[in-house]
């Protein structure tokens, strides 16, 4: 196995914590662990997402850089008499990259292992076997022998499960494959933001996020925006890498490796072209690679902190992954690494004045 380095061991610890939308404590956690070295402050607003404050200028411009702390995963909602559990999907899920699949069922007497099991293909009828299985058909075995015993084991309706993966660095070292990149590698950006942004002269007042409850409707990002009510917004997040099999450069032509997305259009928001123009401005001169994209059918924590307060001049910023909102999924470390320089590179060229002349473009 490849010996992890700082950046990985980070990277490692937060994909493996067990966090979906309204139960972040654990990622929460990690992140606070990692970036509060590099804050002056460390807060949550009421819904639980996290707030690292570092100034670097008393009353300058407001900058908001913003991952979410969820992932997608389910929600026990019952124990039936032979002890297997029903379970609510939180977030998007697609159902044929859920069965026979491990999951881990956290529960107050402790971590529980089970497996996304369904009717036997073998007594189907031809018909039906050709047709994807239904969420609502599917079940989590544990292993219990009975409600009783799963109840014993400590499993209660409203505890959640998560997708069991291990952190993989692939033969590319740089091809990293994971659970929950959609979106700690969002987290891992704040903090390396945060990270780069040590003894570095700026002209503003930082605020490196973790939002809760992105994949059930943007809703963390609301609160902690209003909280913050920033100048300027960059969300990251993951997006659609367009380089496997099948895909045309019609449907998604990012490929990974190639730098940063920015987002020019999604579901949620339209973003704003004088801080995207800022952005690749920034990149040009330096040489960093992004790529452009559009998703017609999604949205990113941009779409919530946008409308915040009098609103602020916001983009999404996001990082090719394949095989999103499964258990595992694969990114690239050079974009990772090249939207914190990206990033940082732009804050460092933002003030009062400049803030102010991209508002009004």
């Amino acid at each position: 196995m490849t010996k992890l380095d700082e950046t990985l061991t980070m990277l490692k610890d937060l994909t493996d914590a067990k966090g979906i939308p309204g139960n972040e404590k654990e990622p929460r956690e990690v992140m606070k662990q990692y970036i509060t070295p590099f804050a002056d402050e460390v807060e949550s607003d009421g819904l639980g997402s996290l707030i690292a404050k570092k100034t670097g200028a008393e009353n300058g411009p407001k900058i908001m850089i913003s991952g979410h702390l969820d992932e997608v995963g389910f929600m026990i909602t019952q124990i039936d008499d032979k002890g297997f559990l029903r379970f609510q999907t939180v977030g998007g899920w697609w159902s044929q990259v859920m069965l026979a699949q491990r999951v881990t069922i956290v529960t107050s007497k402790g971590d529980i292992t089970g497996v996304i099991g369904s009717k036997p293909p073998h007594i189907l009828s031809a018909e039906a076997r050709k047709k994807p299985i239904d969420i609502k058909d599917m079940f989590i075995d544990i292993g219990a022998s009975n409600r009783e015993e799963a109840l014993e084991w400590g499993v209660r309706p409203g505890d959640m499960a998560v997708p069991y993966f291990e952190f993989t660095v692939m033969n590319n070292e740089k091809m990293l494959l994971a659970k929950a990149w959609d979106n700690r590698i969002g987290c891992a950006i704040a903090i390396d933001v945060l990270r780069n942004l040590q003894g570095e002269d700026h002209q503003n007042i930082v605020y490196g996020v973790g939002t809760v409850q992105e994949e059930v409707g943007l809703r963390g990002a609301k609160t902690a925006a209003n909280k913050i009510q920033p100048d300027i917004a960059i969300a990251v997040d993951v997006g659609i890498a367009g380089d496997t099999p099948g895909i045309t450069e019609k449907e998604a032509q990012s490929k990974m490796g190639e730098g940063p997305q920015i987002i020019l259009y999604d579901a949620s928001m339209v973003s704003h072209k004088g801080l995207r123009e800022l952005i690749t401005d920034v990149a040009d001169e330096l040489n960093i690679p992004y790529q452009f994209d559009a998703i017609p059918g999604g949205g990113t924590d941009a779409g919530s902190i946008h409308l915040a307060a009098e609103g602020a001049p916001s983009i999404a910023m996001t990082i090719a992954t394949r095989y999103i909102h499964s258990h595992a999924g694969i990114l690239h470390r050079d974009d990772f690494e090249n939207a914190v320089k990206l990033i940082t590179e732009v804050i460092k060229r933002l003030d009062r004045e400049t803030v102010d002349k991209i508002t009004y473009e």
